[in-house]
């Protein structure tokens, strides 16, 4: 026969995401399933030792078995220990046999070695009980064909039942360790493919702001001053929100101001950027340097001047999202750069956050792309 002690196995439960993107907290229920042929629970293998005692005790000995208080518990206290001592060897038996055929394909090899072995040690089991019962006075007791027949198939059934539950519980187990190591290696993956994304946004944004200083410097040196003391302060909020996930849309819109500065200083009125959000929405929470990114491949893509503004809006519709649009008056571009290089990577980014950005556009019109908002620096789990 085989122990049936019971064993924790994780099993996921609900995950919460926080500040940290990707850092999963795990909040795994504990199942508690019978694991057979385990070093689970002591109280648990002592009940199935009762179990098998009361069972065979009351095949062989009938009515003899509760006839007295006495009688009853030393005949159990001994089929008890009996049985113990069986259960612990069938604990030995299975760890050899799992390592002796440990394959897959060996399945049928190592059950059918188990189902022998275990019947076997039943039977012996059965022999030596009813033995020690017929040498104890005490008991009365006198061997019966039929009585001894019928425990043995009882017994044997449950073995059997016992050894293919074992194997079911088994798989079941490995198959719960493969699926926590597969996340674990999707989450690793999604990680490093958003810092990946993260680092091709701020080389960009400093080759364009350098190209500005350039500029001021032969022109306006006051200018220029001030031009680098904002430009100081964008790079300081870039830098410290490197290592964020998700910040909130006051605080992107507080560096959306200075870096409306660096653009002025370049395009003067011919780049116009209106914000008209609400204070609920305002509390929201989004990835880092989206609105840069988006207003950066507004005026990189279209043609803008003091006659013809490029006019960039920023409306929070519902607190949930907020919408940029802008006319489409696209360049006449040479070359190989890509400018929608950095766009399709915010895609990319809120793609991994489970809330793809929502891109609507009129060809030669018009272009919005609304953002979505979070919760309390939470994002929803795929």
């Amino acid at each position: 026969m085989v122990p049936f002690p019971l064993q924790r196995v994780r099993v996921a439960g609900p995950c919460r995401v926080n500040s940290r993107l990707f850092v999963l907290i795990r909040c795994p229920m504990q199942l508690r399933v019978p694991y057979i042929l385990s070093d689970g629970k002591s109280w648990a293998l002592l009940l199935l030792a009762a179990f098998f005692s009361l069972l065979v005790n009351s095949i062989h000995m009938g009515a003899a078995y509760i006839s007295g208080g006495l009688y009853f518990v030393l005949s159990s206290l001994i089929s008890l220990l009996c049985f113990l001592v069986v259960l612990k060897a069938g604990e030995s038996i299975s760890r050899f046999f799992k390592k002796r055929f440990p394959g897959d394909h060996e399945l049928k090899t190592r059950l059918s070695f188990l189902i022998l072995a275990y019947l076997l040690t039943t039977l012996l089991f059965l022999l030596a009980l009813v033995n020690l019962f017929e040498a104890i006075p005490f008991f009365d007791y006198s061997y019966n064909q039929t009585a001894f027949a019928w425990s043995y198939f009882a017994l044997g059934i449950l073995a059997i039942f016992l050894t293919f539950l074992r194997e079911g519980i088994s798989r079941f187990n490995e198959w719960q360790r493969y699926r926590e190591e597969m996340e674990e290696l999707h989450q690793a993956y999604v990680k490093s493919q958003w810092h990946a994304l993260k680092s091709q946004v701020n080389p960009h944004f400093l080759f364009n702001s350098l190209n500005a200083l350039s500029s001021l410097i032969q022109d306006d040196e006051a200018g220029a001053e001030k031009f680098l003391d904002e430009m100081s302060k964008v790079y300081r909020y870039m830098l410290r929100q490197d290592a964020e996930e998700l910040v909130t849309l006051e605080t992107e819109l507080k560096f959306l101001s200075s870096y409306t500065y660096l653009l002025k200083a370049r395009y003067g009125d011919g780049i116009q950027i209106l914000v008209r959000v609400g204070p609920e929405a305002r509390l929201k929470w989004l990835a880092p340097l989206t609105l840069q990114v988006v207003i950066e491949n507004a005026f990189t893509q279209n043609e803008l001047g003091k006659t013809h503004p490029l006019v960039i809006s920023i409306v929070s519709e519902d607190p949930s999202s907020i919408q940029v649009s802008h006319p489409l008056r696209l360049k006449s571009i040479t070359g190989d750069m890509d400018f929608e290089q950095c766009l399709d990577n915010l895609l990319r980014k809120y793609a991994l956050l489970n809330c793809p950005l929502k891109v609507h556009e009129r060809p030669g019109e018009h272009r919005q792309i609304s953002i979505p908002l979070f919760e309390q620096n939470t994002v929803p789990q795929k």
